[in-house]
């Protein structure tokens, strides 16, 4: 374990320094990261202009919704995307053999390629969110709350790891996958809206099949106490068995991987 941590610490560090090469660039870069967290308050607030409350949701505890979503946004669009994405481009032109003969877990190495550092900015956006959330709820989460919310969220990045490496797996059987990403992309945006407010089948592939309801509006209700035990137990089963299925499915497709040499 120390040892990939240490490589970690070493593909961050050489991303941030990639990044600081042209550092209005990076600020440029990180500005711009807030204004699109910002932009994303618009259409929560058109929807709640006329009305006190949408599908049991007031303005404030869909605001808390609206806060993971933007973490997970950057994490996604930061530390996952930016490295899966190359992956496809490796398979693409038959180089992932520069990774696979490496003495490292091939999937740790092109999980952990590159990272953008300026998207770090999404984390303090939406700490924003979360303070003006409770300012508007009335009164701050419990501590039982606050750790419920802390284990959802881990699960919930583990879950999104989970779901882009079975899409960017796609690319050993297929040789484009950009509107597979680009789609995944799309549908990960629903995830800024409480899951109750879709209904029947949307709310269904919402929990279960895309578990988004997972990722953000979990943890918003454990930061309200209102998530159960159960669900709880439940929403860490999911996520674990979505991440032994990415690996198998890793696994397997590496195998099926033909070299440009081959």
């Amino acid at each position: 374990m120390l040892r990939y941590a240490t490589l970690l610490y070493v593909q961050i560090r050489a991303s941030l320094l990639l990044a600081l090469q042209y550092r209005w660039d990076f600020v440029i870069d990180g500005a711009i990261s807030v204004l699109w967290a910002v932009t994303a308050l618009v259409p929560l607030t058109v929807a709640f202009g006329e009305r006190a409350s949408i599908a049991g949701w007031t303005f404030g505890e869909a605001l808390l919704v609206l806060g993971w979503f933007t973490l997970l946004q950057g994490i996604l669009e930061g530390a996952i995307n930016p490295s899966l994405v190359g992956v496809v481009e490796h398979i693409r032109r038959g180089t992932l053999d520069f990774v696979l003969i490496k003495p490292a877990d091939s999937q740790f190495l092109v999980s952990t390629a590159r990272f953008l550092p300026w998207r770090a900015t999404n984390a303090v956006t939406a700490a924003a969110v979360f303070v003006y959330a409770f300012r508007r709820i009335g009164h701050g989460p419990s501590i039982q709350g606050v750790a419920a919310a802390l284990v959802l969220f881990a699960t919930a990045v583990l879950l999104l790891y989970s779901l882009w490496i079975l899409t960017v797996s796609a690319a050993f059987y297929v040789v484009k996958v950009d509107n597979l990403t680009y789609l995944f992309g799309a549908v990960f945006d629903a995830a800024r809206w409480p899951s109750s407010i879709f209904k029947g089948a949307l709310r269904l592939v919402f929990t279960f099949v895309i578990p988004l309801a997972l990722m953000t509006t979990f943890p918003a209700q454990a930061l309200l106490d209102r998530l159960s035990l159960p669900t709880l137990a439940g929403a860490i089963a999911g996520a674990l068995l979505f991440a032994g299925a990415a690996r198998f499915v890793w696994l397997q497709s590496i195998r099926k991987y033909t070299s440009a040499s081959s």
